[in-house]
């Protein structure tokens, strides 16, 4: 710490100097022709342009100098002589130091070695760097410095900058794909007097005007209905969702979602939409449907093969055939099967909820390619419809791969009276857990539709390769130092 200090204050006195001689340390404005990857995708020799970003390297050799000038979108190479500069350029030049913001105008040239450059003629200093960069080969090493000093590891990790740009992308691809097929794109409270549409703990805010506690919603589904019930039949939006839960390489308190509903649509229907959405997606920003992540020395990891059709297969079956005989045995025998089989089974829960627990374990995250697990059982899900052959289970699919859940989808429950009763049912008989809104609003009638929600930040993992969530979120939550 001692010597980055001395750096630092090395730093500190070449600004004060800058300043003392009347010359500014932090420049203003300075148009460019482009990003530095577009000036340099688009080079050709003779052409005038201007360029600006950070100095990552510098190479002196008496009176003429070499810069690499970088920014999000690459590098290129810029040749400064004194002579050209002059001596106030000279003054300023002789104060740089790597990682300072410069700006440059010139001429476009091929040096002996063939490297596309600019031979300046203007040289500015736009913003004066007081840290040294970490170093430039091995860039952050340490995992946590990385997600909390993101803009450093953007600076230096390529593939960081990579995963970010994908996922902008996919995004971008998203919107597109909805708005191509008639969907309307919304906004839905993030503050909620009730946290509906899923079963989470929510974050609790006050609003002083109004004298209300509030929540950070955990899910935008029943506002969205609300949407169908006024009219409009595909909406989507991509949200900001907030749970107050637990922190995993899986998990982050803060998590973006998309939702789309469908009037006059059924859960298949959902299935073969988000089914064409994730195929649509990987194929424009991935360049195909077979994904490969590789691991730290770039030997294969994982493949998955999104190619259709995807396999369709019934959440019964998929956890019967994980662990054969479990719906032979009763409720306390698939307990003791399941303690036995090292799963960490709570003595309140229900039945059901040991049949999950099977399922996570043994079927979901042994899914790597992507399967729809449909017909869940009832009690997993509030507000999807019971299956019209079998009233145990639901219209619904868990679109499961890369051994989690991407996405639900359901057949959403439009009947008001069975919607409150298990709304009711989930909040254990108390009433200010029911949003009354949204059940009021249900009276009015809500057309038959089929709803999907889809993990972006999930999505970006299968699509990227990454291992963990805080590697695909540009700020993921920490602890404080």
């Amino acid at each position: 710490m001692s010597e980055i200090n001395n750096l630092t204050a090395v730093r500190l006195e070449k600004r004060a100097v800058l300043e003392a001689e009347g010359r500014r340390p932090y420049g203003g404005a300075f148009p460019v022709t482009g990003d530095v990857g577009d000036v340099r995708a688009e080079f050709s020799e003779g052409r005038k342009v201007a360029v600006a970003g950070r100095v990552t390297a510098r190479r002196d050799m008496g009176k003429s100098h070499f810069l690499d000038v970088s920014d999000h979108s690459g590098r290129m190479q810029v040749y400064l002589q004194d002579k050209t500069i002059g001596p106030d350029g000279v003054a300023v030049y002789d104060k740089l130091d790597i990682g300072d913001f410069i700006g440059v105008a010139g001429e476009c040239f091929t040096t002996k070695t063939g490297e596309p450059s600019v031979r300046a003629d203007t040289f500015v200093l736009l913003a004066k760097s007081l840290h040294p960069l970490p170093e430039k080969w091995h860039g952050l090493q340490d995992v946590e410095a990385r997600h909390r000093q993101r803009y450093l590891d953007l600076i230096t990790n390529e593939e960081s900058r990579k995963t970010f740009r994908q996922r902008f992308a996919i995004t971008r691809e998203i919107r597109r794909f909805f708005e191509d097929r008639g969907f309307l794109e919304v906004e839905t409270p993030m503050m909620q007097v009730v946290p509906g549409g899923a079963a989470a703990n929510p974050f609790k805010t006050h609003h002083n005007a109004l004298g209300l506690d509030l929540y950070l919603r955990i899910a935008p589904e029943l506002y969205l209905k609300r949407l169908l019930v006024g009219g409009f039949t595909k909406v989507f939006e991509l949200n900001r969702n907030f749970r107050n839960e637990g922190v995993s390489r899986r998990h982050n308190p803060e998590f973006t979602m998309l939702e789309a509903y469908w009037a006059y649509a059924d859960f298949e229907m959902m299935a073969a939409l988000v089914e064409d959405l994730v195929c649509t997606v990987a194929e424009k920003v991935c360049g195909g449907l077979h994904i490969v992540h590789l691991d730290a020395d770039g030997g294969v990891k994982r493949e998955i093969n999104l190619t259709r059709p995807w396999r369709r297969a019934r959440y019964r079956d998929l956890v019967g055939g994980a662990v054969p005989g479990w719906f032979d045995l009763d409720a306390a025998g698939r307990r003791h099967r399941a303690l036995e089989l090292g799963l960490d089974i709570s003595h309140c829960a229900e039945d059901y909820e040991v049949t999950q627990h099977v399922y996570e374990k043994f079927v979901e995250e042994k899914a790597i390619d992507p399967v729809f697990v449909t017909h869940c059982p009832k009690e997993l899900i509030p507000l999807a419809k019971t299956n019209a052959d079998d009233g145990a289970v639901l219209d619904v699919f868990e679109l499961v791969m890369n051994g989690q859940e991407i996405a639900p989808g359901y057949s959403e429950l439009n009947d008001p009276v069975v919607q409150r009763q298990r709304l009711v049912e989930q909040s254990g008989g108390e009433q200010h857990k029911i949003d009354e809104e949204f059940l009021h609003a249900l009276e009015y009638g809500m057309p038959p539709a089929g709803g999907i929600g889809l993990g972006i930040d999930r999505l970006v993992m299968l699509l990227t390769g990454a291992e963990s969530i805080r590697e695909v979120i540009l700020f993921p939550h920490l602890k404080p130092r």
